[in-house]
């Protein structure tokens, strides 16, 4: 098979680099590390070992169906199933194969007393609205019947300087005080920069870990993990009055070089990310001309006379730069990533 002309480079020593750097600035407490969505689009099986060598000892997956391939690279005590056991089915599998199941419900806390229990954590809600046992059911004898390892809660505005970060705080220490459990965990990567009162023992860091920089205070630490690098498939000269590509956005005022580009929304780069964004080649901006295409993209290429089919680009991808060009959040850029670019 000939190879591929789209290139996604997961740089494992950053990656390694960035969970240190986390656990660093956890202070007693120890980093683990959110691996759901296959580790923010970059691979469980590339990063995964990478965080485990560096340290982790403690992963986050959100659906069932991410177990399989953690347990291929770390213990499945190691392993917390963020969606929690909503039917037996999910229960049962958890005791087979030994991963926590994180209880968000009464319903939950029941599946998981009723298929014979054992070592769980506890998600409350403080106030983010999303999942996890209100405060006042901290008292239901279903949750008093669980043995809680990590009782947890998720912050809601840790990227702000909100007064809802301390009103969650508070809420989180006087649920923790009324409920037996071995660790305590709130900070996700954002939260770890408000400092060690939001540390408690585990932090859980997902977004900083692949790059992403959610407070500015995590802006020196954190490094740049992926990459993304399209090749050329052809090169031509518009005439003035030409346009490109579909609806005619772009219309050449002047004779212009261009070249079409392997990498489209397809590939998670969206339409959204086109207007006013560039290819790179040796630190040379390569302007996008007219829409995003499923699977191309047209730059100008005047700036590159040497620039030829089968030459490789690079797809700028420094997270906080590319989500302030578009309209995408950080966690997006990350997680749309297409598939041809995994394989």
């Amino acid at each position: 098979m000939p190879p591929p002309s789209l290139r996604l480079v997961v740089d494992t020593d950053a990656l390694a680099a960035n969970w240190r750097a986390l656990d660093a600035l956890s202070g007693k407490a120890r980093a683990g590390a959110a691996i759901k969505a296959d580790c923010y689009g970059l691979g469980v099986a590339t990063c995964l070992p990478a965080l485990r060598d560096a340290g982790c000892a403690q992963f986050f997956v959100a659906h069932w169906s991410e177990v399989s391939a953690a347990l291929a690279h770390a213990p499945p005590a190691q392993i917390a199933v963020l969606h929690g056991p909503i039917a037996a089915a999910e229960a049962a599998y958890a005791r087979t194969v030994g991963v926590l199941p994180v209880i968000n419900s009464l319903h939950q806390a029941r599946v998981w007393n009723e298929a014979g229990g054992g070592a769980c954590h506890l998600m409350v809600d403080t106030g983010i609205n999303r999942i996890g046992i209100a405060p006042h059911e901290a008292g239901d004898p279903a949750i008093a019947a669980l043995e809680i390892d990590l009782l947890m809660s998720h912050l809601a505005s840790a990227d702000e300087d909100s007064a809802m970060n301390a009103s969650q705080l508070a809420a989180f220490r006087e649920v923790a005080a009324q409920l037996a459990h071995q660790r305590l965990s709130l900070a996700n990567s954002a939260g770890i920069a408000l400092g060690p009162d939001y540390a408690f023992d585990v932090t859980r860091p997902g977004l900083a870990l692949y790059g992403g920089v959610p407070r500015a205070e995590l802006a020196g630490p954190i490094r740049q993990v992926a990459r993304i690098e399209a090749a050329v498939i052809q090169r031509r000269r518009l005439a003035a009055g030409d346009s490109v590509g579909y609806n005619a956005t772009f219309t050449a005022t002047q004779p212009t070089e261009v070249a079409a580009v392997s990498l489209g929304y397809a590939d998670g780069f969206l339409r959204c990310r086109g207007p006013g964004a560039a290819m790179m080649l040796n630190g040379a901006h390569l302007p996008i001309l007219g829409k995003v295409s499923m699977d191309m993209v047209v730059i100008d290429c005047s700036a590159a006379p040497n620039l030829a089919p089968g030459d490789w680009l690079e797809v700028p991808f420094h997270l906080p730069d590319a989500a302030q060009q578009s309209v995408l959040s950080q966690y997006e850029l990350l997680t749309t990533i297409g598939a041809r670019l995994r394989r």
